[in-house]
């Protein structure tokens, strides 16, 4: 596959505005619940084409949104968590595709959720919000596609939690994606993830704010709980060799204080990222995507026989892991591979020799960029006529 060589310099999609698809028809969830009203968020960037065979879903993993690339106009600090994959000139190139971020269903930044108004109560939604799963959001996805009067995506892409949704629309809608582009993901949580996920939550919901979720109600918020879920979930991200090259154990004033405020970098770091996720995320939400993850196994529903599960599937799929990624290892993304190639299945695969753990597919390491655009020529072609 040749790679993309732009001939403009690399540019962001510049001012973006989040638009709202408002849903009436009810939304069967798994857990048996129906959702009956409930509202997506979403943004768009490039152009959809003549016969709308240009767009490309990006699914979101655990702490991101709708608001993938570009800027805010009333917020140019606030930019898409994926601004270095997405735009002119990027390896998913908006001067070639129409590329749709959406906020999933349980979410809190403007999609139907916890923070939300329960229709039949008139109350906020709170702790009373249903569970959701990673096949809920899928199904929603391809409402909101219905919506914009798109019958098949060129590709359906993620990373880590928003990976296991592009897995998920093969499975589901596999007539309604010509590829699927799965990064940085696993066919299920071993028992060791889901024990960080269970920490994270009991955190929360010990925090004696946290009132069995309705602690809006009362003008609270379970912070505390949330700042050390928080940096569970930090710790997690990061290889051991790049938690040491960026921290090692430098002391932060230099000297030890033999106390138990911040004496290292390290502590300083995770202390931060608890307090600014504490600042904008829900913990109500928290809570259900992690679940959602928890719940997330295909291969469930037929025996623990993940080729089976993956038999629907007939989209092209591109598998990238990352070497030092130990909370999805590239053993997982392997089973994923061995299980498609089972069913023939057009299947890619690549193993990038990075250094950054988790959060590697959210960085800018050139090899991975080059893979990912020299993979959109080839989706790209596919739908040039």
């Amino acid at each position: 596959m040749a790679t993309s060589t732009p001939q403009n310099p690399v540019r962001s999609v510049g001012t973006v505005v989040p638009q709202t698809a408002h849903f009436t028809d009810p939304l069967p969830l798994r857990s048996g619940t129906v959702l009956r009203d409930y509202d997506l968020v979403y943004e768009t960037y490039g152009t959809l084409n003549a016969d709308r065979s240009n767009a490309v879903l990006v699914c979101h993993a655990l702490n991101a949104s709708h608001h993938v690339a570009g800027v805010y106009a009333d917020d140019p600090g606030n930019t898409g968590w994926w601004d270095n994959m997405i735009g002119p000139g990027k390896p998913l190139d908006t001067d070639r595709f129409y590329v749709i971020g959406v906020n999933n269903i349980g979410g809190c930044h403007g999609s139907t959720g916890p923070l939300s108004v329960n229709p039949a109560t008139g109350r906020i939604w709170g702790g009373d919000f249903p569970m959701v799963t990673v096949e809920d959001w899928v199904d929603a996805q391809a409402r909101l596609a219905d919506q914009l009067g798109i019958t098949r995506f060129a590709a359906v892409m993620g990373g880590s939690l928003g990976a296991m949704q592009a897995l998920a629309w093969a499975i589901r809608h596999p007539q309604r994606l010509r590829h699927s582009i799965v990064i940085a993901c696993a066919p299920n949580l071993s028992a060791q993830n889901i024990a960080f996920n269970e920490v994270a939550r009991q955190a929360i919901v010990t925090d004696p704010d946290f009132h069995e979720g309705n602690y809006h109600a009362l003008g609270v918020a379970p912070r505390r709980g949330l700042r050390v879920a928080r940096m569970v979930g930090h710790i997690t991200y990061l290889s051991d060799d790049e938690m040491a090259n960026k921290f090692g154990r430098q002391l932060k004033n230099g000297k030890l204080n033999y106390d138990f405020g911040t004496e290292f970098q390290i502590e300083s770091y995770l202390r931060h990222q608890g307090n600014k996720f504490a600042d904008y995320f829900d913990a109500n939400t928290y809570l259900r995507i992690t679940k959602a993850l928890d719940y997330f196994d295909p291969a469930a529903d037929h025996g623990g026989n993940l080729a089976e599960a993956l038999k629907p599937a007939s989209a092209g799929v591109l598998v990238i892991s990352f070497t030092t990624d130990w909370r999805f290892s590239p053993e997982r993304s392997r089973e994923i591979v061995r299980a498609l190639l089972d069913n023939r299945a057009l299947v890619t695969y690549a193993e990038i020799d990075a250094p950054h753990g988790h959060d590697a597919f959210l960085l800018d390491d050139p090899r991975y960029h080059r893979l990912v655009a020299a993979y959109f020529d080839r989706v790209h072609r596919e739908i040039t006529p």
